[in-house]
């Protein structure tokens, strides 16, 4: 494997990169084909779901790598925490060249669950085509991810003289819980000079972006108890609260009167060059019209520099299945989102102790974390980033966006710390109309195909210039 050095030089021709475009053009609609079969793989990993599923998604995965001219293609598994074993990756190489670099690409297989399916115009996994839209679970997270890397090898055949490693995993969406486990068990097979994580999403059809900072994460459970079990509420209400009333005055303090978040020791960071309109805004989040934004500053700066803290669900006894008693206990999942800067462990610790600061009437508190992911800050002008920016201008015509992103991809933070020599690059498949996680998931069509494009350059720029 080669090292990175400065700078790149990116050599792509002009008739280079008019031929590619075209040889894009000739083969996106058998991707696409292909695109639309893996959506209908239903490949949730969530326990719950059949996990038959996964397994034939990572088959078919491999199938399509193995089509691509990838001589070296493997199924693996990793342990979880809990020793259980993590679910289906896949592992797809064509060796370097003695001297060369090696670039490691990126996607998940695994997706979200589909949710009520009568939110959805039209089947979760049956693909869809509207217009330039390509609906279903998994069109764009992260299945267009894949896409984009098959795409790119399959345009540029043995073109590019550098090892390239796709690496796709089953279980992000999950949290990737065997994640770091299979870094560190495969590293051999992972390792790379440059590493392109297609999860993340460009910043409007027709504008291309790279993501140059994530937020981390913390998030866990807050429970409130009152009483040991419950109680009549005529016979006892008034001196005591329930436990729903108490756990809401919990959680209303951990914003301040303008919604910034209240928590003390959280981190912010400098507001970013580019903003977000706040038309754009609430079109893409579907805000209720004469709902106000919280915060302050920028909008970009609120989604990708400060804090933000969600409560994701509680749990407590159903409304129409209420008698009338005082409810002895009630919980709530919170998502804390970090900004780049932010240590998660002493985030942590700070929501925990604001939690027991702000305990009402003397109730008992407690806090149980789940799950903590680093912030992610890029280097801007690295020489990789430099080769990304020549072959995103190049696809879309124009330059693309320093991006961040509100949301986290906490396995970053573990491929810095095993592959600490590599360069990361965050791109992605989706826009602002993709609703990943949502009902109606949808990639635009076009956008994948330059996707695609950017990516056949990127790796001609990375084989050409290190």
């Amino acid at each position: 494997m080669g090292r990175v050095t400065e700078p790149i030089t990116p050599s792509t021709a002009p008739a280079d990169a008019t031929a590619l475009r075209g040889r894009v053009a000739e083969l996106f609609p058998a991707l696409r084909a292909d695109l639309e079969s893996l959506v209908r793989i239903p490949s949730v990993a969530f326990s719950g779901f059949d996990q038959a599923h996964v397994a034939a998604s990572a088959d078919a995965v491999a199938t399509l790598l193995r089509d691509a001219g990838l001589p070296d293609v493997r199924i693996l598994r990793a342990p979880k925490p809990d020793g259980s074993d993590g679910a289906p990756a896949v592992v797809a190489r064509r060796p370097a060249p003695e001297g060369a670099p090696t670039v490691l690409l990126y996607a998940h297989h695994d997706v979200q669950p589909p949710g009520d399916a009568a939110t959805w115009d039209t089947e979760p996994f049956e693909p869809t085509r509207v217009g330039e839209r390509l609906y279903g679970r998994g069109a764009a997270d992260d299945k267009a991810g894949l896409a984009a890397h098959l795409g790119a090898l399959r345009t540029l055949g043995e073109e590019p003289a550098c090892g390239v490693t796709v690496f796709v995993e089953g279980e992000e969406e999950d949290g990737s819980p065997s994640f770091r486990a299979f870094l560190e068990q495969y590293r051999d097979l992972l390792a790379a000079d440059v590493i392109v994580v297609a999860d993340s999403m460009n910043w409007k059809v027709g504008v291309p972006a790279l993501t140059t900072s994530l937020r981390g994460l913390v998030d866990g459970y807050v429970e409130v108890e009152v009483l040991e079990h419950a109680v009549h509420s005529g016979m006892f209400g008034g001196p005591v609260l329930d436990a729903l009333t108490l756990l809401s005055r919990v959680i209303a303090t951990l914003h301040d009167d303008a919604g910034n978040v209240a928590v003390e020791g959280l981190v912010s960071a400098p507001e970013p060059a580019v903003d977000y309109t706040e038309e754009d805004f609430r079109a893409d989040s579907s805000l209720l019209p004469g709902a106000e934004l919280a915060g302050t500053g920028s909008i970009a700066g609120r989604l990708w520099c400060k804090p933000a803290l969600a409560v994701l669900g509680i749990d407590a006894t159903p409304a129409d299945k209420a008698s009338n008693t005082i409810t002895p206990s009630a919980r709530a999942k919170l998502s804390l989102r970090l900004a780049p800067g932010q240590d998660p462990d002493a985030a942590a610790k700070a929501l925990e102790e604001h939690l027991r600061a702000h305990a009402p009437f003397g109730a008992k508190v407690t806090w149980t974390l789940k799950e903590t992911g680093k912030p992610f800050l890029a280097p801007g002008d690295s020489a990789a980033m430099r080769a990304a920016r020549d072959a995103f201008a190049t696809a879309w015509g124009t330059d693309p966006v320093d991006i961040g992103v509100g949301g986290s991809i906490p396995f970053i933070a573990d491929l810095l710390e095993v592959f600490p020599q590599a360069a990361i690059l965050v791109t992605g498949v989706e826009d602002p109309d993709s609703r990943a996680h949502g009902a109606n998931e949808s990639v635009h069509l076009g956008e994948l195909e330059k996707v695609v494009l950017a990516e056949a350059l990127l790796l001609s720029n990375v084989a050409r210039g290190l």
